[in-house]
């Protein structure tokens, strides 16, 4: 059974209006969600991820009071989750959490004391202990208030599971660090980062699935980088810029998420305030982006979207507005079209997929 999980904020002061992990199931021809029901009654789940088998989930506890990660198994027949166990994750505000693809380990970033954990996963789905708490430090950016400190806000695996790029908000900074799924723990890397331009504010990482590129999506001055990406050695070479907002935009917005579609063919990216999707079309052998066309979110704060397993459909979380609303993805030019539908549910923060 396909199924869609979504991880809702939950208490007052991240502006909560969820109840925890919701589960929908998900018809693969028309891409509707039904039957949807509370999975897991937790704090914030803010940041969802699902093991290569699709066996466990495992979420953050966003928000300053929190400094753990849960474990579910998950029930192929009914799409159900069950407990396992819950560890600390080395910091205050985990804000993501990634499975390397080997299923073996944990990566989890937490925002607010500035550290990156690795966590190994048992054969049964449960978590251990952490293997490994690394703080980062450095210069801050320019920015009075959003960069005061180091604020690690995303840790990636790249598509060989060797590194983990992890962007740091504060620093202006993207920090790599070497993997170990073996011994489940990460090691800083050689050389250690990247700088990105003063004030940027880099929030997400996205990986192209075959070619050697990589996404960034800069949080505070709305912009993608474009980065040249060396798999064997670890390494990213800064490219090409491009706003996120259209020509033209007024108003504040700040840049959220991005992902790359599994043709390799677009790249997608948020925007909070403007709320809207831009969408870029990829060059094969470059990487650069090329602007496609920008689509209202049809709602406030889209702080998340995804695209199903296949590319087919893009549902965009408006954490403002509490809905998820999907589009349609032409497969010609990447463009969206809204489906006419909308979920209803509590400050969605994060969608994931599991089942055939």
């Amino acid at each position: 059974m396909s199924c869609a999980y979504v991880g809702c904020y939950t208490t007052p002061d991240r502006d909560g209006r969820g109840r925890g992990i919701g589960v929908y199931r998900v018809d693969p021809a028309s891409g509707a969600w039904t039957d949807g029901r509370l999975a897991a009654a937790t704090d914030n789940p803010s940041f969802l991820a699902v093991d290569p088998g699709e066996r466990h989930l495992y979420c953050v506890h966003g928000g300053d009071a929190f400094s753990r990660v849960s474990a579910f198994a998950i029930d192929p027949r009914t799409g159900d989750l069950r407990f396992l166990n819950a560890q600390p994750s080395g910091g205050r505000n985990p804000v993501h959490l990634a499975v390397d693809p080997t299923g073996r380990m944990l990566a989890v970033a937490n925002y607010t004391d500035g550290t990156v954990a690795a966590l190994p996963l048992a054969p049964d789905g449960a978590l251990g202990p952490p293997t490994a708490v690394l703080p980062l430090a450095g210069a801050t950016g320019p920015h009075p208030v959003e960069q005061t400190r180091p604020h690690p806000h995303h840790c990636p695996f790249d598509p060989a599971g060797r590194f983990v790029v992890v962007p740091d908000k504060g620093l202006d900074r993207l920090v790599v660090y070497r993997a170990d799924p073996a011994r489940a723990t990460l090691a800083p890397h050689d050389p250690p980062a990247v700088a990105t331009r003063p004030g940027a504010g880099p929030r997400h990482a996205a990986f192209h699935p075959r070619a050697p590129h990589a996404y960034v999506v800069n949080e505070l001055d709305a912009t993608i980088a474009v980065y040249a990406y060396d798999a064997a050695r670890g390494t990213l070479r800064p490219g090409q810029v491009v706003s996120t907002l259209p020509p033209g935009a007024t108003g504040a917005a700040t840049g959220a998420e991005l992902v790359v579609a599994p043709s390799g063919r677009f790249l997608y990216a948020s925007n909070r305030g403007h709320d809207s999707i831009a969408v870029f079309a990829i060059a094969p052998e470059t990487g650069a982006l090329a602007p496609a066309g920008w689509t209202a979110t049809g709602g406030r704060t889209p702080r998340f979207f995804t695209l199903d397993p296949a590319g087919h459909r893009l549902y965009a979380a408006n954490q403002g507005s509490d809905t998820i609303v999907p589009f349609r993805v032409d497969p010609h030019d990447g463009t969206l079209t809204p489906t006419g539908a909308a979920i209803a549910t509590g400050s969605p923060a994060c969608i994931v997929f599991a089942g055939a």
